[in-house]
């Protein structure tokens, strides 16, 4: 295990990955290029019913500094500079958008063998403020997050959320919406062998009093093909299949139906993303 307790998002990332990570309803396909220089431009294009967005990714290494440069259909315009440990530990990450003048940000982050800190700052004469920061370490942490509107004085996010991992098994708590949902989630390798793996996440909000259960596996066909599978207390249940039919590209086909109205028919994503 990687030792300190990471960024705050980590807390229940493996959870969310197994149950939500890949599942869609759409097409899309990825198509990365790598040019000798070390430029990459990563190409992608999804479709949503009669909708179809794009965009085209430019990635420029240097050293320490990456340089990400990003264009849609919409006519925006993402630039993202991040700066990898000027001093150890330290990462500084600066971006924006255009045509949004408002959109400027400069992040910092900081992982240490006990603490892991994020903050950022809009680039706005009243900015937004997030700041979180995670103690403990790779086996318990305890983090926060939380955002403030200068402008308003409001703190308009704050988060809490806490995890333990013991070999083979990760359990996360987090409470969000200041105070009114809380989220429970578990994840556990059953055979790290056959990559086979099962996770639950509970949400309870306490405002309707609604709670909801997802429970969901993981199993690898071979080194090469990964079966996945969940369903949640509203009926609705989904599957998909991944193929990693050469290094680092894959194909991936989802499916979600819902077993309370089976007469609606099932959605159907595909997903192909290729890399040389």
């Amino acid at each position: 295990m990687a030792k300190g307790p990471g960024l705050y998002t980590e807390i229940g990332k493996k959870a969310r990955d197994l149950l939500f990570k890949d599942y869609h309803s759409d097409q899309k396909i990825t198509v990365s290029t790598y040019s000798p220089t070390g430029v990459a431009i990563t190409s992608s294009g999804t479709r949503k019913g009669e909708l179809f967005v794009a965009d085209v990714n430019t990635q420029l290494k240097n050293r320490n500094v990456t340089t990400d440069i990003k264009v849609d259909t919409d006519s925006n315009l993402f630039t993202t500079i991040t700066v990898d440990e000027p001093t150890p530990g330290l990462k500084a990450i600066f971006s924006f958008k255009v045509p949004d003048q408002r959109s400027g940000k400069v992040e910092l982050q900081y992982l240490h063998d006990y603490a892991g800190v994020s903050t950022s700052v809009g680039l706005t004469a009243n900015p937004i403020v997030n700041l979180s920061a995670v103690l403990g370490t790779n086996v318990l942490a305890l983090g926060v997050d939380l955002s403030y509107d200068t402008k308003s004085g409001d703190l308009t996010k704050l988060t809490s959320g806490c995890s333990f991992t013991k070999d083979d098994l990760i359990a996360a708590l987090i409470v969000t919406d200041k105070g009114d949902t809380l989220n429970a989630s578990y994840y556990h390798v059953v055979n790290p062998l056959t990559g086979t793996a099962v996770g639950a996440e509970v949400t309870h909000r306490f405002s309707s009093n609604e709670n909801t259960l997802t429970l969901g596996t993981q199993h690898a066909l071979d080194p090469l093909t990964t079966v996945k599978a969940r369903v949640n207390n509203y009926g609705r249940a989904s599957a998909l299949i991944q193929h990693e039919w050469r290094p680092r590209s894959f194909f991936t086909i989802s499916g979600e139906v819902d077993t309370k109205a089976i007469e609606k028919g099932a959605k159907v994503g595909l997903g192909l993303v290729l890399k040389p």
